[in-house]
């Protein structure tokens, strides 16, 4: 897909009769003179990456150097750079815009001081306008030296009267102390990914200067689109007209008296829909802002994917002194709302059967819809390697893997403007998170000031976005973290869960309602959702935490059992109303592993890929981390060998293959058991609307949850996944307890659905087999909007089948109309059953065959000899191909058509000579 003219810098903010030195275009020195290192640097950059780039350092992600170049993260590093472009004395005012220093810098210009920053998450800006006209260099020199973020950590942690928890509730990785630094958690370790703890510029930079008074400059700026009358956190009223609110935030000083005009135009026809003054025009702490009502019949409405049309206007507001514009900015935006809905439970809910207690689901547009996703982690290490052509590509795998939500995981960092633009032309909703997470944080004045102005800044930045989704003020915080204290600390509780809601409802709800009408706002991520909301207090959000009513349902659920013995018995799993985190990791494939292990360290227990397995993380520095990282190991191992033939082959590159595919396949597997599950839960009490599993993406090339391999290659799950995420399924749910199977059609249209179900029991060698636990002829069901319906019930304990020897088919053809479209569509999808678990199964040879179609450039695969279980099509290193389904069930004689989407290739094409057939039968072959 090419990228959209609409995302391209004509959309930046435009500051009129300024110069505007980009520092991406200076010539970079990068050096520590203790370690006689001096290299070309680079901005935005990080130490890591101008180390590799001039061979000082080999590839960080290579083997075991996450371990190796512990050293770069434990020492400073300075970059400098001659500016030259600058105007002298002819400016009135010159200041130095930083959009992301990481971390801990001090920043000089001509040999003087300029400030300290602390902060990765800020926007800072400075006058230097004194040192410039002091400075007697013709190109002034601007050097930055970057501290050891980890060193400042520990630092920070030893001052005298530093704040301290109990033990436990601090959660190390690698490098500890991270809570004391406003800095990505995951470059100190995390149990998917490396630390690095790396040091730079890591954001653009410029030098502004201001020629004369009266003139300004954008650095930042917050529009607001939402009904008028809206309050976050509460559903608006949909009939109500826009309201349009723009504050630009500016460095120079707005003159008196200048107003505000705006222009919204198509962002596809670029034909003008309307334009106008903005009124109840205020100046104030370098900001200008104003408002105005739009009538809401003149624009169409932004939908999530799956869910309509995602329209997009541009809008424009000037700045304007008498006759003349002084700056402009242009954001493309969305119309429409979006909202958490934590109410209560209402009285038409319970006469629909519904269980006491409060809501938690969104709603889009005044709609309530089933949200279909997974959680995103930093898609690297080193941020700067981000750009927007690999978000794209990971955001169209989300799309086709039918997915309209992603939770932007905090602990991370915040993610770049063109990840948002990307999702709002996809329509992908992107839940974001303040950057906290498994630990609790300092309330120190210092530390809450600095935190104010990080969120301040970034909720502006952000808030244009029609993809954004909902801010959270962290990760685990209420469910892990208070949870520990309440445990093990009782008599703690009160001064601890004070000084949480200090930083997560007293400083950041501010800093969403005061910036945003459009948003709604919870402390944590994993919760029992609010008491209450009060708009007439200060704070209007009083936490439920557990005061919990004996039957009533709330809040979001996460579920982690490593026990792999209970992993597909559905009794076990969480009941709530949204699912957020579930999971269990898997290795990558043997194409990923050959990009970052030596060829001798390919097989399933080397040292090299144990210890780039961080589950369990070590806790600490030690790089021998074999007891903790084993386990996370021998979970995997089990899992495969609890339930299905495990590999022994002779050749031990294959042998390392297949097992790494198999621990992909218990994965998918699980995974599609909970999706499953939580899905059908749209129609029992909890009315369960959302279903978040745990990841979506990898960060390096390691055992991880994710779904997707660093370099965008499909795990079986993200095709299990897209599968599971169609819009009408089939879905069996086993109760391992009561010897129950209930088989539900689970529908998320919003309208009714009514179609036939179809039972086939099978042996594996492909004879149908007669049994009265299915009915003979096809079975007519409707479901209701976003529900399901109990189709047809089986007692496993008296099933007359071989279990070992059978297998059940199901399948469904329904009509319904996809939301916001007024044509009806045929919906089908199939499922299988298996009584036994695959490593006792009979199975036989399926007679799997691949050819290629030239007319149609797809894949056709059949089975002939037998029904082929976990049919899988790969495709050697080189490329990054989307087949159109993958990871199925073949019954015998079946064939079905394969297509594909290349998404990269360094094999001029070749990749597709080499593309290979599988099923689960191969896992027992030498």
């Amino acid at each position: 897909m090419q990228l959209s003219k609409s995302l391209l810098p004509a959309l930046l903010p435009l500051a009129l009769c300024q110069t505007v030195v980009d520092l991406s275009q200076s010539s970079w020195t990068v050096q520590n003179l203790d370690l006689n290192i001096s290299v070309p640097g680079s901005l935005p950059s990080h130490a890591h990456l101008d180390l590799y780039a001039a061979q000082v350092i080999g590839d960080p992600y290579y083997g075991l150097n996450d371990f190796n170049l512990r050293w770069v993260a434990l020492n400073n590093w300075t970059y400098t750079a001659p500016i030259s472009g600058l105007i002298g004395s002819n400016a009135s005012e010159t200041w130095l815009l930083f959009n992301g220093l990481d971390t801990f810098a001090s920043i000089d210009l001509c040999g003087s001081n300029v400030a300290n920053t602390n902060n990765q998450f800020r926007q800072y800006y400075f006058d230097v306008s004194k040192i410039l006209t002091d400075c007697s260099q013709t190109s002034p020199v601007l050097s930055i030296n970057f501290g050891s973020a980890p060193n400042i950590a520990n630092q920070l942690a030893a001052l005298p009267g530093q704040e301290q928890w109990p033990y436990g509730v601090e959660i190390p990785f690698e490098f500890p102390n991270r809570e004391f630094v406003r800095k990505e958690g995951s470059d100190f370790g995390w149990d998917w990914g490396p630390a690095f703890a790396p040091a730079g510029p890591w954001q653009p930079a410029y030098v502004v200067q201001i020629a004369q008074e009266g003139q300004i400059y954008v650095r930042n700026s917050d529009f607001d689109l939402y009904r008028q009358g809206q309050l976050n956190n509460l559903p608006p009223d949909q009939s109500k007209p826009w309201i349009f609110n723009a504050s630009i935030d500016v460095l120079g000083t707005v003159p008196r008296g200048s107003t505000m005009q705006y222009t919204i135009t198509n962002s596809t026809s670029n034909s003008t829909i309307s334009s106008g003054s903005l009124s109840n025009v205020t100046t104030g702490n370098g900001s200008i802002t104003g408002a105005v009502v739009l009538d809401a019949s003149k624009y169409e409405l932004w939908w999530p994917n799956g869910m309509g049309a995602q329209n997009l206007y541009n809008i424009t507001v000037d700045v304007v002194q008498g006759s003349s514009s002084i700056a402009m900015v242009t954001k493309r935006m969305g119309f429409r709302t979006i909202v958490l809905n934590e109410g209560v439970i209402t009285q038409e809910q319970l006469d629909q059967g519904i269980a006491p207690g409060n809501n938690w689901h969104f709603e889009v547009n005044g709609h309530v819809f089933y949200a279909k996703g997974s959680n995103f982690i930093p898609p690297d290490a080193f941020w700067p390697r981000v750009d927007q052509t690999r978000i794209q590509q990971l955001f169209e795998s989300v799309v086709a893997g039918r997915q309209n939500i992603l939770r932007v995981w905090a602990t991370g960092a915040y993610g770049p403007d063109f990840m948002y633009d990307v999702a709002d032309e996809l329509g992908i909703l992107l839940w974001s998170e303040f950057e906290f997470g498994d630990c609790l944080y300092p309330v120190d004045a210092d530390f809450l000031a600095n935190v104010r102005e990080e969120a301040v800044y970034q909720v502006r930045r952000l808030n244009h976005h029609p993809s954004l989704a909902i801010w959270a003020g962290g990760n685990e915080l209420e469910s892990l973290e208070l949870s520990i204290i309440a445990e093990g600390y009782p008599d703690e509780l009160d001064k601890f869960m004070q000084e949480y809601e200090e930083l997560f409802l007293n400083v950041l709800t501010p800093a969403v309602f005061g910036n945003s009408h459009s948003i709604s706002y919870m402390p944590s991520s994993t919760n029992n959702g609010y008491l209450y909301l009060n708009f007439s207090q200060p704070i209007p959000i009083v936490e439920r935490y557990n005061n919990a009513t004996p039957g009533a349902i709330y809040g979001d659920t996460d579920y982690y059992n490593y026990n792999a013995s209970m992993a597909f018995n559905v009794s076990g799993y969480p009941i709530g109303r949204f699912a957020n985190e579930f999971g269990f990791h898997s290795m990558p494939s043997l194409q990923t592993w050959q990009q970052a292990v030596s060829p001798e360290d390919l097989y399933f227990n080397s040292s090299t890929i144990v210890l780039r397995n961080h589950h369990y993380p070590s806790s600490s520095l030690n790089i021998s981390n074999f007891h903790n990282a084993s386990l996370g190991m021998g979970e995997m191992t089990w899992a495969a060998q609890l339930y299905y033939p495990t590999p022994d082959k002779t050749d031990s590159l294959a042998n390392f293959s297949a097992w790494c595919h198999t621990t992909q396949l218990f994965q998918a597997d699980f995974y599609k058991s909970q999706i499953q599950f939580y899905r059908a839960g749209s129609g029992f009490p909890n009315r369960q609307l959302g279903s978040l599993y745990w990841q979506l993406e990898d960060i390096w090339q390691a055992p991880t949850w994710a779904g997707i391999e660093y370099d965008g290659r499909w795990k079986i799950l993200h095709y299990t996944a897209k599968d599971i995420y169609n819009p009408v399924i089939i879905t069996p749910i086993n109760n391992i307890t009561t010897s129950e199977l209930s088989i539900y059609g689970v529908s998320d249209l919003w309208n009714t659905t009514s179609g036939t179900a179809y039972f086939y029991w099978y042996s594996w060698n492909g004879t149908q087999i007669a049994d009265s636990s299915v009915p003979s002829d096809a079975v007519s069901f409707d479901i209701g909007a976003i529900n399901s319906t109990l189709i047809h019930t089986i007692d496993t304990s008296k099933l007359a089948v071989n279990a070992s020897d059978a297998v059940l088919f199901m399948q469904i053809k329904a009509t319904g109309t996809l939301p916001n479209s007024p044509t009806p569509t045929t919906f089908t999808h199939s499922n299988i059953f298996t009584p036994t678990p695959l490593a006792y199964a009979n199975l036989v040879d399926p007679g799997v065959t691949l050819d290629y179609s030239k007319n149609s450039s797809s894949f056709i695969v059949g089975a002939h000899t037998g029904i082929s279980a976990w049919t899988w099509l790969d495709y050697p290193a080189g490329a990054v191909v989307r087949f159109s389904n993958n990871g199925f069930f073949l019954r015998k004689d079946e064939q079905v058509e394969i297509t594909y989407e290349v998404v990269s290739d360094t094999t001029n094409g070749n990749w597709a000579h080499g593309v290979t057939v599988s099923s689960i039968w191969d896992n027992t072959q030498p």
